[in-house]
């Protein structure tokens, strides 16, 4: 049975908004471990206003196009899910950050908004107003898929791919690969074309993936010799020697938080051996936003 151009338009927003679904419940474990914690450990809140100012100006476009059903379903679940995972970053958040998040809230997803509602309801008709809201889209889009340059310069940088998942890059290529169908069949091309960016993007990081996926990653010492100092000192001066380092790198529980203990075991003229342990926690805030809106 031959499929007819709008059973593939159908097909395509299908799966765009089942992945598209996917890709906005992939912070839940970083936000459950906000919550299990009580802190936001330095996280930052830019990428889920981002995404909930996004969803919302696409809801906003879909009122008034024809036939869009997945655009409005999607992004009316982004909204939902982006103000739960803001609530959560405001509950536990530091006094200034929940400041300076509220603050950024109100200047995008308010007044931003609102301005953008006003002067296209009260300024265009019609197909103009539509064409005016999509380039406010198509723009926004374009900067999202953009931002994962970012991770790509630090990819290179490091030559590790520890906070560029292969798995995420994936879906959110074959998201942008959905949406760039769905438009170009809709002949959308507020839709097309930030998403042909997104496929590029996506791409480009998963050929990345590919030549550092290899790599180990290591731990560089800042001041490698104070161990042997420590050493030379005890040896020298008090009697004591350093039996045993132990340097035991912890599986994390969170991709961006790096744990390492160190145990000396010091061995006295006496034989007598004292353990001391010492657990240094390296915080390192990576974002890679991610774009899961059409």
């Amino acid at each position: 049975m031959e499929l007819n151009h709008q059973s593939w338009v159908f097909i395509c927003g299908l799966i765009g908004n089942a992945i598209s679904f996917m890709v906005f419940l992939s912070p839940m474990p970083t936000f459950y471990q906000i919550y299990k914690k009580k802190t936001t450990e330095g996280f930052q809140a830019i990428p889920y206003i981002t995404a909930l100012f996004s969803s919302t100006l696409w809801i906003y476009y879909a009122i008034f196009v024809k036939d869009s059903t997945f655009i409005i379903t999607i992004n009316s679940f982004g909204c939902v899910i982006e103000s739960i995972y803001l609530a959560i970053f405001l509950i536990y958040s530091s006094k200034k950050s929940r400041l300076s998040t509220i603050k950024v809230l109100l200047l995008l997803n308010v007044f931003g908004f609102g301005a953008i509602v006003l002067s296209t309801l009260y300024l265009t008709k019609g197909d103009k107003r539509v064409s005016v809201i999509g380039w406010f889209n198509l723009i926004l889009n374009i900067c999202v898929f953009a931002s994962p340059l970012g991770s790509l310069r630090r990819v290179v940088k490091t030559k590790s791919v520890e906070f560029m998942p292969f798995s995420l890059s994936f879906f959110l290529t074959l998201n942008a690969v959905m949406w760039f169908f769905y438009g170009l069949l809709r002949n959308d091309y507020y839709i097309a074309l930030p998403n042909t960016l997104g496929f590029l993007f996506g791409i480009i990081q998963m050929v990345m993936y590919m030549i550092y996926r290899k790599n180990k990653n290591v731990v560089v010492l800042e001041e490698p010799l104070k161990l042997q100092e420590l050493n030379n000192n005890n040896n020298n001066n008090n009697g004591h020697v350093i039996d045993v380092v132990k340097l035991n790198t912890m599986v994390p529980s969170e991709p961006n938080h790096v744990a390492v203990n160190v145990t000396l075991i010091d061995e006295d003229t006496n034989g007598n051996k004292q353990e001391e342990n010492n657990d240094h926690h390296d915080h390192i805030n990576k974002n890679m936003a991610s774009n899961c809106n059409v």
